[in-house]
């Protein structure tokens, strides 16, 4: 690591939200992690470290990662949630990620290719994502009694994702009744695992019958994204009764946004100070001439930018040094933003760009975007280094 621009990873908190979230909600027998995105941004590293704690499933979004968890030694079962090319299904029987089986086209692929190892399978139904997934209950039908004569193809899953948390709307209902329709065909009791929840579902639901596998995304990582009840004032009174009034007369499912449980996010951002200089009043601060100075004043020139994944919309935002926040300036550079600062900042002094005092929910706010995507804005190639209890695990650098 040889520029001082990281990302730090608690393993501790991703290790605590897991048993917090298994002691509050015991009653599932599968829990994926979804470790997609390079888990989320946080590095596949903390993979192992959530195994530790509990999870017993993981899920992925492509065959590479699963590969990567692999090369660093978990063998908990991988779940890849987008289809992989039948050419490459000798890679997922060595690897043993299951596969997840989308549509007609792709089921008769599968029935057509000599599989000589097992290969486990889960089938995907679209409910009303309009994503990926079957759409027809004789469909589903036809590929459920077809895997099961397929020679060492084990039908093991079935699952489904919601577009909402249907708190406020009636979707989650409706793709929930969707979900039954597409699979009223077949005994969901005779296969394994059936998953359809995600984070939101496991907060603002009761569990579903029949659902014995939950998929846990941004839970893990220390965020609940439930909306927060209204504040007070007439206004927001008016917005409670339309609410009420729209779930009565649309029949919706109860839910509960008053959850108890207590997570901890992991990721923080820091960054050094590389040079700090006074400037005069009128001088203009980094291109496109954009801020002009005010007055005399100090800045400090920090190594990060958008090619690092720090977002240009972080422009104008504060960021922390030595426990005080500043703003940025000018706009945000290739390799380095420019913050205005006191005296008090010297060079090599640390800068936290998400962390204490600058938590990711507020710099996803100010860039009008979700935690979500601003846990996974930071490229790979800022390296992650992990850390619990305040000691140093190990660094993620990749080259």
């Amino acid at each position: 690591m040889y520029r001082n621009t990281y990302a730090e990873i608690n393993v501790g908190n991703l290790q605590h939200n897991v048993k917090e979230i298994l002691n509050k909600y015991p009653e599932y027998q599968y829990y994926f992690g979804v470790v997609k995105g390079n888990a989320y941004g946080h590095s596949d590293k903390v993979v192992k470290y959530l195994v530790e704690s509990g999870i017993n499933y993981l899920a992925v979004a492509s065959l590479e990662e699963g590969i990567s968890i692999r090369k660093d030694g978990v063998t908990t079962p991988i779940l890849c949630l987008e289809p992989i090319d039948i050419d490459y299904l000798d890679i997922c029987i060595e690897n043993n990620i299951t596969i997840t089986v989308h549509d007609l086209y792709y089921y008769k692929q599968l029935m057509q290719k000599n599989v000589e190892k097992q290969l486990k399978v889960h089938i995907k139904i679209d409910s009303g994502l309009c994503r990926l997934g079957f759409t027809d209950k004789n469909e589903v039908k036809e590929v459920v009694d077809g895997l099961r004569t397929k020679p060492n193809v084990v039908l093991e899953g079935i699952f489904t994702h919601f577009a909402t948390d249907g708190i406020y709307d009636i979707s989650w209902d409706n793709q929930y009744a969707k979900f039954i329709e597409l699979t009223s065909e077949i005994d969901l009791s005779q296969i394994p695992i059936v998953h359809l929840g995600r984070s939101q579902t496991l907060l603002n639901h009761d569990k579903i019958p029949f659902a014995n596998g939950i998929r846990l995304g941004i839970i893990l990582y220390g965020y609940n994204t439930t909306p927060k009840p209204l504040p007070k004032g007439f206004l927001n009174t008016l917005r409670k009764w339309k609410r009420a009034y729209y779930h009565k007369k649309h029949h919706i499912s109860p839910t509960t946004t008053d959850i108890d449980i207590d997570l901890k996010p992991a990721f923080s951002l820091y960054s050094e100070v590389m040079q700090v200089k006074k400037i005069k009043k009128g001088s203009f601060v980094g291109y496109g001439r954009i801020y002009e100075a005010p007055e005399d004043m100090m800045v400090a020139i920090i190594p990060i930018g958008y090619a690092d994944g720090f977002s240009r919309k972080n422009k104008g935002r504060d960021i922390v040094i030595n426990g005080k926040r500043y703003p940025l300036i000018g706009d945000i550079n290739m390799g380095m933003v420019i913050a205005k600062v006191d005296e008090s900042v010297k060079e090599k002094d640390r800068v936290t760009l998400i962390g204490e005092k600058i938590l990711m929910t507020e710099a996803a706010k100010y860039m009008q975007t979700s935690v979500y995507e601003g846990s996974c804005m930071i490229n790979d190639w800022v390296p992650r280094v992990l850390v619990k209890d305040g000691k140093f695990l190990e660094i993620d650098e990749r080259k």
